[in-house]
């Protein structure tokens, strides 16, 4: 029987017994006060009770025979605050979830492994995934039910009837969650993966406005960036066609910030017109180096030019000391989504002379009414002429000025692994740029002197100490990061500690049936270190660098790894980008 079903067979009058039943809240300890993840820290005043996740956490929900929920989400997730609004601060739910559960906050920067298996799960499951990711977990470490964000009575009405059925029926619950855990097989990747991969493309293309997908649209950095190698290998007219429509509509509408550069994380709808507005470090990190990809394979100057901006934004927003922060918030100091980067036409005529309004007005559709309940996000929705884009160009300026007084909240974290995706492209970019190249030199010091301490990585950097538990996605994206600055650098030392970093990952992570994203793995679920999400999958990185090494060591484990996975890989060929890339080499077995 399926967890829904049985929610469903929950007779309503049982729940109201049971909430009643507890009618006096359970006060929160605050025990995250203080924590340093900004995400975690804003919870500590919810009236549900967080723990942290760890082996802890699961002790005590094994000792009152008690479901976890697992809570995860971030601190630039826009949905993340409107349920921390809506339900954790709820005296009613916060009762409730006190009372019959150990409720647990993940900020998923810090603990990617169990994000990933956890929205694995919901996918699975539920057919969708996302943050915020609520997902209920026996005491033995099991998924049982997962959902995403979910209005107030409605969360409350699913987390009593869980509650009530594992009172009265908690083996059968288990039984479910245990059977949950096994997953079909998937078919086998097909032999010529590459040719797979370009079938599967032209599928999931959308070849009128770019991007993948008929609804919101992600930059799927990853995939792009396997397309525009095998570009590189075997040119296509309509491969080329399809690149350029993609990277010229993601930097020219809305998921860029057309006014102070930078890419948000996504558009909610296929035009590229209206995004979730927070900034990932991760995006922005990827993004530059594909525009930087794009600009030498495809022949186009412009796209290093929204490379260089992009790089630009990174420095000046996102900078902490000589790391950067993970994100910036969705939402702006006052609450208002996007509010940051939204404008009423009254205040935008207000900082323009005559010419540049009229001009804007007609380029912004300011004449329209606004996309957004804060206002207009400006970008070109028309043709310009060369007279028109130089007062857009001046019109923009002034209003990047004005914005500079607005505060955007960012989670002033540095995570190990985007850092070391960021270490990349200003690396590359720094070949050209000396401001870049200088930005990489000090973020290359403080990967080395601060995140590395000789025998294991940190995950991060906050609150002025080190944040322990570094996964294979950061050992794997730091690797990356140091070996592309060494190489760009012609650095010796630095091609060293990237050799040092990969040894450690693959002695930490690889179990000789494969790779494991965390060191101590407490969820009994499916993780997979060769799928491509939002960030490039861990596993690829590492044999890539292993091939790379000269190493004989690293490329006898590379070696074993790849042609283990590609006599054993399942699934989705779209999902596999990285390892379409290596299938190009043909190693040895």
């Amino acid at each position: 029987m399926s967890i829904p079903t049985i929610l469903l067979r929950t007779a309503p009058a049982l729940i109201l017994i049971f909430l009643a039943a507890h009618a006096s809240l359970v006060a929160a300890a605050g025990r995250l006060a203080g924590h340093a993840s900004p995400y975690l820290a804003m919870h500590a005043d919810d009236l549900t009770d967080w723990r942290e996740w760890g082996p802890a956490a699961l002790a005590e929900a094994r000792r009152q025979n008690r479901l976890l929920l697992v809570s995860v989400g971030y601190f630039a997730c826009h949905w993340c605050h409107v349920m921390q609004r809506e339900s954790y601060r709820d005296a009613e739910v916060a009762r409730l979830l006190n009372g019959q559960y150990i409720p647990v906050k993940v900020d998923r920067e810090l603990n990617a492994g169990l994000d990933a298996a956890l929205q694995a799960f919901s996918e699975r499951t539920r057919g969708r995934a996302g943050w915020p990711l609520n997902v209920f977990v026996t005491p033995e470490g099991h998924p049982l039910f997962a959902l995403q964000y979910a209005p107030r009575d409605e969360f409350l009405r699913i987390a009593a009837a869980l509650a009530e059925r594992w009172r009265t029926d908690a083996a059968q619950l288990k039984a479910v969650a245990r059977a949950a855990a096994v997953v079909e097989l998937e078919p086998r990747l097909p032999a010529d993966r590459v040719a797979a991969y370009r079938a599967r493309v032209q599928e999931e293309a959308d070849l009128l406005r770019g991007g993948f997908g008929a609804a919101a649209k992600f930059p799927q950095a990853p995939q792009l960036i396997t397309l525009l190698e095998l570009q590189a290998r075997q040119p296509s007219a309509a491969s080329a066609e399809f690149l350029s429509t993609t990277l010229d509509h993601m930097a020219g509408r809305g998921l860029f910030d057309q006014v102070a550069g930078g890419f948000f994380r996504y558009t909610v709808d296929p035009d590229w017109h209206q995004p979730h507005f927070e900034k990932m470090l991760y995006d922005n990190a990827q993004l530059a180096s594909v525009y930087l990809k794009a600009a030498r394979i495809l022949q186009q100057p412009a796209y290093r030019t929204v490379a260089v901006r992009t790089l630009d934004f990174v420095l000046a927003q996102m900078a902490l000391g000589d790391g950067y922060s993970a994100s910036l918030s969705a939402i702006d100091a006052a609450g208002v989504e996007g509010g940051a980067y939204l404008w009423s036409a009254e205040a935008i005529r207000a900082l323009l002379n005559e010419a540049e309004w009229q001009v804007v007005r007609r380029l912004w559709a300011l004449d329209r009414v606004p996309e957004f309940e804060a206002g207009h996000l400006p970008f070109a929705q028309a043709a310009a002429s060369p007279a028109e884009q130089a007062l857009e160009r001046a019109a923009l300026a002034k209003l990047a000025q004005a914005r500079a007084r607005r505060v955007i909240p960012r989670d002033e974290k540095v995570v190990a692994g985007w850092n070391g995706l960021l270490l990349a492209a200003l690396a590359e970019s720094g070949r050209t740029q000396p401001h870049h190249a200088e930005a990489a030199d000090r973020l290359y010091r403080l990967i080395r002197d601060r995140l590395w301490d000789g025998r294991r990585l940190h995950k991060g950097l906050a609150g002025g100490g080190v944040l322990p538990g570094a996964e294979l996605e950061d050992y794997a994206y730091v690797a990356w990061g140091v070996w592309h600055y060494a190489q760009a650098r012609g650095d010796a030392a630095a091609r060293r500690l990237s050799l040092q970093i990969q040894r450690e990952a693959w002695r930490r992570f690889y179990r000789g049936d494969g790779f494991s994203l965390e060191e101590q793995r407490l969820l009994v679920a499916h993780t997979d270190a060769w799928e491509e999400g939002h960030t490039p999958a861990p596993a690829p990185l590492l044999v890539e660098l292993g091939l790379a090494s000269a190493e004989p060591d690293l490329q006898r484990r590379a070696r074993a790894a790849l042609n283990r996975s590609l006599k054993t890989a399942r699934g989705d060929v779209f999902w596999r980008a990285g390892l379409v890339r290596l299938s190009m080499r043909a190693p040895r077995p």
